[in-house]
């Protein structure tokens, strides 16, 4: 590469090598910018902390600042952003522009507990709640390990340091319950939705919801955590054992124990999922089923991982109706 460079510069014009340089400092800032950028959401969308300073539960020394990586591989013909080392969890509300059901669903995005799929299983999200006349509220939580997560070091499945997402999960449902009327929320309809590691927290908070995961710190603390609803897409970790092939166990992981309290829940999946497989749905489906909550659940043969909203050939890229349907079913929303 320097021998090419070196010729380029020896064999052109002034004119050429100065086009040459500018295009080579352009590509090193612009690539140092795709690793080292915050996360920043589109104008007229405030990001919102979600902890008091100093406040936050089992803060960790910051190690790496926040950044954002932009991936090679493509989803529906576009990039992924990711967001790496988030220290500082945030929810940015996204309010509707015209119609307003009342109805508000937190996002959380997937990234195995490593990073978030912000655009993907995030942003594009919340555009379409809005389209719907459903407040989007993502959450910015905290990665990584902050969840159960596969270790590349250990080649090992690990339980996190602390159990940071339910905690930031928590802490944004009851913001979103105490600030129901200045964002023009019906406190009685506040959802999730959460697409694989996202969606293992959709199962998470569906069942720790009585009692905070942290010492409680202020009026929003107060609220309850409970969502009245649930969706969950390609969930994660739902499987006892789930990395160890030679146990064969088909039971649900025991950290996630359903009750007949645990909210009504709309679960979709492909059965080729080569990341999440077709019986983690299974388990959280027939969990539901065994606690009394009503659950549907939606399976197809073909479609994959981390699909998002992003348009495929696969008719499962259709569940977006599917979802506004089961929604005006449980009477969350109406027409």
């Amino acid at each position: 590469m320097l021998d090419k460079i070196k010729n380029i510069l020896q064999q052109n014009s002034w004119s050429k090598k100065l086009f040459f340089i500018l295009t080579i400092v352009a590509m090193m800032f612009y690539g140092l910018r795709a690793e080292a950028e915050v996360w920043q959401p589109s104008a007229n969308h405030q990001q919102i902390p979600i902890w008091p300073e100093g406040k936050m539960p089992d803060a960790i020394p910051v190690t790496k600042p926040e950044s954002m990586r932009i991936t090679k591989g493509l989803i529906a013909g576009k990039p992924v952003t990711q967001v790496l080392d988030v220290t500082e969890p945030t929810i940015t509300i996204y309010s509707p522009t015209a119609k307003n059901t009342g109805a508000a669903v937190i996002v959380f995005p997937g990234g195995g507990f490593h990073g978030l799929a912000m655009d993907l299983e995030g942003t594009e999200i919340c555009e379409w709640l809005t389209s719907q006349g459903i407040t989007g509220i993502l959450l910015k939580y905290r990665v990584p390990n902050s969840g159960p997560n596969w270790n590349e070091d250990c080649q090992c499945h690990v339980k996190p340091y602390a159990p940071a997402a339910l905690e930031d999960a928590q802490r944004a449902l009851g913001l979103v319950r105490l600030n129901a009327a200045k964002w023009h929320i019906n406190p009685n309809k506040i959802g999730v939705i959460g697409f694989s590691a996202g969606g293992y927290m959709v199962a998470d908070i569906s069942t720790h919801f009585k009692k905070r995961a942290y010492v409680p710190i202020d009026a929003a603390d107060k609220e309850s955590s409970r969502p009245d609803f649930a969706i969950a897409l390609y969930p994660g970790h739902m499987k006892i054992n789930e990395f160890d092939e030679t146990k064969k166990e088909f039971a649900l992981n025991p950290d996630i124990q359903f009750t007949k309290e645990s909210p009504a829940t709309f679960l979709l999946q492909a059965e080729n999922d080569p990341v999440d497989t077709v019986d983690y749905s299974l388990l959280y489906y027939i969990g539901l089923k065994n606690a009394g909550v009503p659950v549907e659940m939606h399976l197809y043969a073909e479609g994959g991982h981390a699909f998002g909203l992003r348009s495929s050939k696969y008719p499962i890229t259709e569940w977006p109706q599917l979802v506004k349907t089961w929604l005006g079913t449980i009477g969350m929303i109406s027409g």
